[in-house]
């Protein structure tokens, strides 16, 4: 049985970052809603509260019942969750006079504390709360403290109960990994062996399992998720696997080609599908951006569909869904506000009667790739940018025609070729053009013309939850910029994207 971690969401921003900082200690680990904790079965080592939007101090305050876990198994509170063991069991919270954002420095009381073992005396720690710890339950120890925080971190006597007031999953808590690493392998004894290699040979055992003889069809998008998937699959199920590539004629310059190319010598089973007509005919006259996605999603399934009923038997759907999916589509308060819709193959699963088959479905992106490079998947497929579902349909703003797309993907292609000429394609998340529904003024030799402005947005990311605009070199830009208004015509306005994801998306629709 996978030994793991369970982290219980609270509607902390930083949860996710808690689940990625014990990944990359080896160790697996699941985020549940604090209201739907799963099984506590004998592969759970530890559990950790996670921080929260809301003061312990509210009426509307999360509870949860911890008499299944206290004292039971190693638990450690970080920030709200440490508020909240403190109000519980007879301490005291209150509003702090000075609300606590930012860098602190951490003055270490019990030098033989566990959880604090190898971290520097004055350590740099980040604070992000309105509230403070004032009184300790009785018999509670204070194991570390702050300029401004008396019990910065505390323990409980004779139990693995720990709790912090900072957040040590944050960059800004310089040693915070030291102190997540000793809760795991210290307090919780994990084994810390949850590596690539090991993710692959458990997974392909399962999947064997899974599926039997049983015949599977998977949605290939050219993209990371559904190449690795895809070879994942391959490696269980061999020639059963059977791979559908759609070209909805929304895809950047040449990529249909290029992507069933470099499928073509992968052993992999792919048929290809040329539909771009059927994706722009009934896409005419659709401006909305989530009723450009809902078409767009609702075209691809017909097709999909209509391709997979020429393959006899198929039983199961296969879906590249990673853990951000997961994650999102659960919300703390219930279900969340829809911000976009995916199309990618939902709905299939229902209209085909297929059971459906995530191989990816526990992994975040950076895991992805590494599983990806363990498995051999090529390096061009591996480090291609994330690409939306609906491509470049969410690009161009306003209606589609195909003359917009052709823009679009003439000016695309300028960007993407110059990234990867100049050596920068690797060092963004992702990198697009989008096609504003705007026409301006300009000069061109001694003529006037009035044609279209495109926006260049690159961000640098880690897994895509939030996102920095990449500082791309000026003199790059402004090269790029003159490329794409002498060489594609339609476009006499070149702008760049410097927002942030929050409070910005990364993509525009």
């Amino acid at each position: 049985m996978t030994e793991k971690i369970i982290i219980l969401d609270f509607g902390s921003q930083y949860t996710q970052l808690i689940g990625r900082r014990l990944r990359e200690l080896n160790v697996y680990c699941e985020i549940h809603p604090f209201h739907k904790i799963p099984p506590l079965d004998a592969g759970v080592k530890g559990i950790i509260l996670s921080g929260s939007p809301f003061s312990v101090c509210d009426a509307d305050a999360p509870q949860i019942d911890l008499s299944a876990i206290k004292g039971r198994f190693p638990l450690l509170a970080v920030c709200y969750g440490a508020q909240y063991i403190a109000r519980q069991f007879g301490g005291e919270v209150l509003p702090s006079k000075i609300r606590e954002y930012g860098r602190a420095k951490l003055h270490i009381k019990d030098r033989a504390a566990v959880l604090l073992q190898g971290v520097t005396d004055d350590s740099q720690v980040w604070m992000s709360h309105g509230d403070t710890i004032v009184r300790l339950p009785e018999g509670y120890c204070t194991i570390a403290s702050t300029g401004d925080v008396d019990h910065a971190a505390f323990t409980v006597p004779g139990e693995p109960t720990f709790a912090l007031q900072f957040h040590p999953e944050v960059y800004h808590s310089t040693e915070g990994a030291k102190i997540l690493k000793n809760f795991v392998q210290h307090v919780c004894g994990c084994r810390c062996d949850w590596t690539p290699a090991a993710f692959v040979e458990s997974t392909v055992a399962a999947l064997k399992i899974k599926l039997g003889d049983d015949r599977v069809v998977l949605g290939l998008s050219g993209g990371v998720d559904s190449s690795v998937a895809a070879v994942l699959l391959h490696k269980a199920i061999g020639k059963n696997l059977y791979c559908i590539f759609v070209d909805n004629g929304l895809l950047r310059k040449n990529e249909f080609e290029q992507v069933m190319e470099s499928y073509r010598d992968m052993g992999l089973n792919v048929v290809g599908v040329r539909a771009a007509h059927e994706f722009l005919s009934q896409l005419a006259g659709v401006t909305d951006p989530e009723q450009k996605r809902k078409t767009i999603g609702r075209v691809f399934i017909e097709i999909f569909d209509r391709e997979a009923h020429t393959i006899e038997n198929v039983k199961w759907l296969a879906q590249g869904t990673i853990y951000p999916d997961v994650i999102e589509s659960v919300s703390v308060n219930g279900p969340s506000a829809t911000i976009k819709s995916h199309h990618n193959v939902g709905g299939l699963p229902e209209r085909m009667h297929l059971k459906v088959v995530e191989p990816l479905r526990m992994l975040f992106k950076d895991e992805v790739r590494r599983v990806g490079k363990t498995i051999q998947v090529k390096p061009e497929l591996l480090g291609r940018h994330p690409f939306p579902g609906p491509g470049l349909g969410i690009r161009v703003l306003g209606e589609l025609t195909e003359e917009k797309v052709h823009i679009l993907q003439e000016a695309d292609a300028v960007f993407i070729d110059a990234l990867k000429r100049e050596g920068l394609y690797d060092k963004v998340w992702q990198a697009a053009t989008i096609l504003l529904p705007v026409r301006s003024v300009g000069v061109m030799g001694d003529e006037r013309t009035y044609e279209y402005t495109v926006a260049l947005r690159a961000v640098t990311s880690t897994d895509g939850m939030t996102a920095d605009w990449a500082h791309l070199p000026c003199e790059f830009l402004a090269n790029v910029s003159n490329d794409i208004i002498n060489k594609v015509k339609g476009v006499n306005r070149v702008v760049y994207d410097i927002s942030s994801k929050p409070p910005a998306t990364i993509e525009w629709e």
